[in-house]
């Protein structure tokens, strides 16, 4: 099968390509880069591969859990590209790849896969190997470490979670890193357009008791988010213009 896959769900910008006899493959730190570098490394990867757009029988990318933004420019660029080429596109789960990661390594069948959330808090699911396939024994959900580990203890009876990888009444459990993520839909698009610190520094001036600094701090935050849209729209414009001269 001749195949093109890439994650930009967290930190590290991934890209493979399968010509039907061995994959190329492309990881980086991207940090906040993945709009300007995804495209580029499908370039590299279709090339050495010897294989055009036209040439694949699928897509598949990573559709999270993970970064707002890069969950969305994966979803965008496997939707220009697979349009453009007629191909048919498939969403893969960053925990259950995790699961499986675990299991090619390790051999483990029971699989308690975590990525950082931030805001202390993990996404986290539960899954069972059964005739080559991944079965969710747990769905994906937002939760604080603790709570992970006091769950578990509490249904299997025994073991921690310290991060890394651990075993828990036979579960195994595997973490892995990320770069943007918060705990509800709301925090993660204010998560995206507007960095932390600046975050941090809005939600104090909002608790304020003076109603000249509360009013200060929204005027703050509305400048804040209409630039950062601004920026995300630019990039969105490159990513599509992009898109469509690998098409021709």
């Amino acid at each position: 099968m001749k195949l093109l896959a890439f994650d930009t769900s967290t930190q590290w910008l991934t890209v493979a390509c399968a010509n039907g006899t061995q994959w190329v493959e492309r990881a980086e730190l991207a940090g906040q880069a993945h709009s300007q570098r995804l495209l580029p490394l499908v370039d590299e990867v279709l090339g050495e591969a010897q294989l055009a757009l036209g040439d694949l029988d699928g897509l598949a990318f990573g559709a999270g859990p993970g970064s707002f933004t890069g969950v969305r420019i994966a979803c965008g660029v496997a939707q220009g590209l697979g349009l453009g080429a007629g191909l048919h596109l498939v969403p893969v789960s960053t925990l259950e790849a995790l699961a499986e990661s675990a299991w090619q390594s390790h051999g483990w069948t029971r699989v308690v896969a975590c990525l950082d959330a931030r805001m202390r808090e993990v996404y986290v699911a539960g899954y069972r190997r059964e005739d080559s396939r991944w079965v969710v024994e747990r769905n994906a959900a937002v939760l604080r470490p603790d709570d992970i580990a006091g769950d578990s203890r509490a249904s299997n009876g025994a073991g921690d979670h310290t991060g890394g990888s651990t075993t828990t009444g036979g579960d195994q459990f595997v973490g892995g890193d990320r770069g943007a993520g918060f705990e509800s839909d709301a925090s993660q698009v204010l998560g995206e357009v507007v960095d932390r610190s600046t975050i941090e520094g809005l939600l104090r001036a909002s608790r304020s008791g003076d109603p000249a600094q509360r009013a200060l701090a929204a005027k703050h935050a509305r400048d804040a988010v209409a630039a950062r849209l601004e920026q995300l729209k630019k990039q969105r414009a490159a990513i599509e213009a992009r898109a469509k001269s690998l098409r021709h």
